[in-house]
């Protein structure tokens, strides 16, 4: 046989074997089970889960890490839920945030122990969570998210209320605050006219007394003087008439009309009047 048909043949062998190790290596996937109902004493899987929660990382489980190195591990330190991600191994108490549970094919990282184990995956830390089988009762965390939103919703809400109080306080207390001071001005300004009108009232009262004292003086002066005008009058004229002779200008005649005015004015010392006789009237006689 030829040299160069023995390099061909050994040629296809080597490819087929070749071939045939590189297929036998593909097609070795790593399987996440399924969640099951956690059993005493035994590692029972609890599905695939995209957060670790509040598990934390043995580091003394490093090498050749599966479920079997990590369960040891964490149930020797009495952890109740364990979990598998890529070459490390996380103890814990409680499972992860019910609401970051993933299908289980997104955990399809094989575990370096043991490749058709799944240790979750490499992308955006994926877990594959397990029960240690200390407890079959097992608490789930609290959502972070949630409790950070309800947090956050609790915080708007009371920022929201306290906003809401706030602008009512803010609408409310203006018009308060005006009622009272309308009150207030109401009551300052009701004393105030009130002084205001009495001070006027008797501001005016008192004008009038004034004027009607002054108008009142004024007129008793005025009679006064005329009284005294009269009396200086009177003492004048009483001066002038007793000065005169009787039956004078200026003085008060008392002579009867039917006495004859010559005997009238007669001195009474010319002689002796007869009784008898009527002097009223002159006699005619008859003179020789």
């Amino acid at each position: 046989m030829k040299p160069a048909t023995l390099f061909s043949l050994a040629f296809v062998a080597a490819t087929q074997i070749f071939g045939a190790h590189a297929a036998t290596k593909t097609t070795i996937v790593p399987t996440q089970l399924p969640s099951t109902a956690p059993i005493a004493d035994q590692l029972t899987s609890h599905g695939c889960y995209k957060s670790q929660g509040n598990l934390t990382v043995a580091k003394a489980v490093r090498s050749f890490v599966s479920s079997g190195s990590c369960w040891e591990y964490c149930k020797g330190k009495d952890y109740l839920v364990m979990g598998l991600h890529a070459t490390s191994c996380y103890c814990g108490m409680v499972y992860p945030p019910t609401i970051d549970v993933t299908d289980d094919k997104n955990c399809n990282y094989s575990c370096p122990g043991y490749s058709k184990e799944s240790c979750g995956s490499l992308v955006d830390g994926v877990f594959s969570i397990w029960n240690t089988g200390i407890d079959v009762i097992v608490d789930d965390m609290e959502p972070v998210e949630t409790t950070t939103s309800a947090a956050e919703t609790t915080t708007k809400a009371s920022k929201s209320t306290a906003a809401t109080e706030a602008a009512t306080t803010v609408e409310e207390a203006p018009a308060e605050t005006t009622t009272e001071s309308s009150d207030s001005d109401e009551e300052k300004s009701g004393p105030n006219t009130a002084a205001i009108a009495a001070g006027s009232v008797v501001g005016v009262l008192a004008l009038l007394a004034i004027i009607g004292a002054a108008v009142f003086f004024v007129r008793r002066r005025r009679n006064a003087e005329i009284e005294e005008e009269h009396r200086r009058n009177a003492a004048v004229n009483a001066f002038i008439n007793g000065s005169k002779p009787p039956g004078s200008a200026g003085s008060i005649s008392m002579t009867d009309s039917r006495l004859d005015p010559v005997m009238a004015h007669r001195r009474l010392s010319d002689g002796s009047i007869a009784d008898n006789q009527d002097y009223s009237r002159r006699i005619l006689r008859a003179c020789d």
